[in-house]
C-alpha cells in the first residue's frame, strides 16, 4: 500500500474525503429540490398531459393501500419510499463487493448510476427511472466507500478513529453546499438546474475517486472460510444483548421517522409558512438544509469537549441514556415550532430563526443518538453476530425513512399545531421508551 501521507494521514483519505463529499452534494442536492419538485410541478404534470413512465401505476398502488392521496400526501409517500429504499440497497452493494466487484469497482459503478440518475430527473418521463438508478447506484457506492477508509490504516493504527472523524465532516460539508447551489438553482432558475448541478457533483466525486486509485491501495475481498465451525448456541447474556438491541432498533424506526421530516414536510413549511427575508433579501426555502450540516460543525467539538469533561469528572453517561436524551430533544425540537405558530394565522408566516432553532436542537439529538448507536451495536452485539446486527440497525433507518413518508401524508390532513405535537410526542415517548431498555442493556453488558 502506499504510505504517502498528508496531515498525518494517508493521501488516500483525502481521495475518499472528497468522493464522499461530492457524492453527498449530490444525494442532499437532489433531495433538498425533491419533494418541492413533486407538489409544485411534477404530480400536476403527471396527471394532466406530461408522460412520465410508471407514474400511474405507483399512483394507482399507493391509493390502493392508503386510500385518495392529495399532491401533498403523495409526494410524501414518494419521498419515503425513495429515502427507504435508498437505506436498503447497501446490504446488497456490500455483498455484490464481498463476492463479485470488489469494493473499488462497487463505488465506480455506483457513481455512474447515480450520476445517470440525476440528469435523468431533468426530463419528466423518467422521473421513476432516474430514482431507480439513485437508488441502485447508492446500494453500490454507500457500503464500500466507507470500508476502503479502515483499509488505508493497519491493525491497531491509532490514527483510525480519526480518520473516520474526518471522513464524516466529508460528508457534511457536501451537504452543506448543496442547497445552498441546488437548491438555489432549482427553485431560482429551474428544477433541472438544479438537479443538473447535483448530477454534475457525482461526475466530480466519480473523477476525483478514478484520478485517486493508486492512492487506495488494492481491494480486499472477504475470503470464504476453509471449513465451516458449528456455532455455538447463545449464552443467556447475548440472548439479553440480542433482545435489547433488537428493541432498541424497533426504537430506532420512531426516531428516523420523525428526524427525516426535514426533508419531507418541514421542507414544505420552510417553503409556505416561513419567512427567509433578511436585510430586504429573500434566502431559498432550501437554505434551510443547509442548517443541519451547519450545526453538526458546530456541535460535534462541543459535545466532545462536554463527554470528556464529565468522563473526567467520573459522570459519564450512560450510551442509552445519551440515546434517549437525543430522542427527547428531537421531540423538543418541535415544541418550538408549536410556540412559534400558536396565534399566527395560516397564511402569516414566521421568521426563519424559529425554523432554525428547532433544527438546532433536533440536530443535537442526532447527535446523542446515531453515532452513539453505532457504537452501542458494535460493543453489545456478540462478535459472531457483529455483521448482522449492524445490518439490522442500518434496516431500522430503512423502515425509519419510509414511514417518514407516511406520517408526512397527514401533514395537510391535521392542523399545523397538532402535526407537530404528534411528532414531539413521537420523539418523546421514544426517548422514554429507550430509557426503559436501559436495565435490559446494564444487565449484558455490565454497564452502558
Amino acid at each position: 500500500m502506499n504510505q504517502e501521507n498528508l496531515f498525518g494521514h494517508p493521501i488516500g483519505l483525502f481521495v475518499l474525503f472528497f468522493t464522499e463529499m461530492w457524492e453527498r452534494f449530490s444525494y442532499y442536492g437532489m433531495r433538498a429540490l425533491l419533494v418541492l419538485y413533486m407538489t409544485q410541478h411534477l404530480i400536476q404534470a403527471a396527471q394532466t398531459d406530461t408522460l412520465v413512465f410508471g407514474f400511474a401505476t405507483l399512483q394507482t398502488g399507493l391509493q390502493g393501500l392508503f386510500g385518495p392521496l392529495s399532491t401533498q400526501a403523495l409526494a410524501s409517500q414518494i419521498y419515503g419510499l425513495y429515502t427507504g429504499v435508498v437505506y436498503f440497497t447497501p446490504l446488497f452493494g456490500g455483498i455484490l463487493a464481498d463476492r463479485v466487484l470488489g469494493p473499488r469497482k462497487c463505488v465506480i459503478v455506483g457513481s455512474v448510476l447515480m450520476a445517470i440518475g440525476h440528469f435523468l430527473m431533468a426530463a419528466e418521463a423518467f422521473f421513476l427511472l432516474a430514482l431507480l438508478f439513485l437508488i441502485l447506484g447508492n446500494g453500490c457506492f454507500k457500503p464500500n466507500i466507507s470500508t476502503q477508509v479502515g483499509n488505508l490504516y493497519p491493525p491497531g493504527d491509532p490514527r483510525r478513529d480519526g480518520a473516520f472523524t474526518i471522513f464524516y465532516m466529508g460528508i457534511n460539508l457536501g451537504a452543506f453546499f448543496s442547497p445552498l447551489i441546488c437548491g438555489t438553482l432549482g427553485q431560482r432558475y429551474g428544477w433541472h438546474y438544479g438537479f443538473g448541478a447535483a448530477g454534475f457533483g457525482m461526475l466530480m466525486g466519480l473523477l476525483v475517486y478514478l484520478f485517486g486509485q493508486k492512492y487506495l491501495g488494492a481491494d480486499q475481498f472477504v475470503k470464504p472460510a476453509a471449513h465451516v465451525i458449528k456455532p455455538e448456541p447463545l449464552t443467556i447474556k447475548e440472548w439479553q444483548a440480542l433482545g435489547g438491541l433488537t428493541a432498541l432498533a424497533v426504537l430506532n424506526i420512531l426516531f428516523w421517522a420523525v428526524y427525516e421530516q426535514q426533508g419531507n414536510t418541514l421542507q414544505l413549511f420552510a417553503e409556505h409558512n416561513t419567512d427567509w427575508h433578511i436585510f430586504g433579501w429573500e434566502m431559498p426555502s432550501t437554505w434551510f438544509q443547509s442548517l443541519n450540516p451547519a450545526f453538526i460543525f458546530l456541535l460535534v467539538p462541543l459535545i466532545d469537549h462536554v463527554s470528556r469533561y464529565h468522563a473526567d469528572q467520573g459522570r459519564q453517561s450512560s450510551s442509552v441514556g445519551k440515546m434517549a436524551f437525543g430522542s427527547i430533544l428531537l421531540g423538543a425540537s418541535f415544541l418550538v415550532l408549536i410556540f412559534a405558530i400558536s396565534g399566527v394565522q395560516s397564511t402569516e408566516k414566521i421568521s426563519f430563526l424559529w425554523l432554525a432553532l428547532c433544527t438546532l436542537i433536533y440536530t443535537l439529538g442526532e447527535l446523542y443518538l446515531s453515532p452513539v448507536g453505532l457504537s452501542l451495536v458494535s460493543k453489545v452485539s456478540p462478535p459472531r453476530l457483529v455483521g448482522m446486527l449492524m445490518g439490522m440497525w442500518f434496516l431500522s433507518t430503512f423502515f425509519g425513512n419510509y414511514l417518514s413518508g407516511y406520517i408526512g401524508s397527514f401533514y395537510e390532513q391535521m392542523p399545523r399545531q397538532d402535526f407537530f405535537l404528534l411528532l414531539a410526542a413521537m420523539g418523546g415517548a421514544t426517548g422514554l421508551a429507550i430509557w426503559a431498555f436501559k436495565p435490559l442493556l446494564k444487565r449484558a453488558v455490565g454497564s452502558d
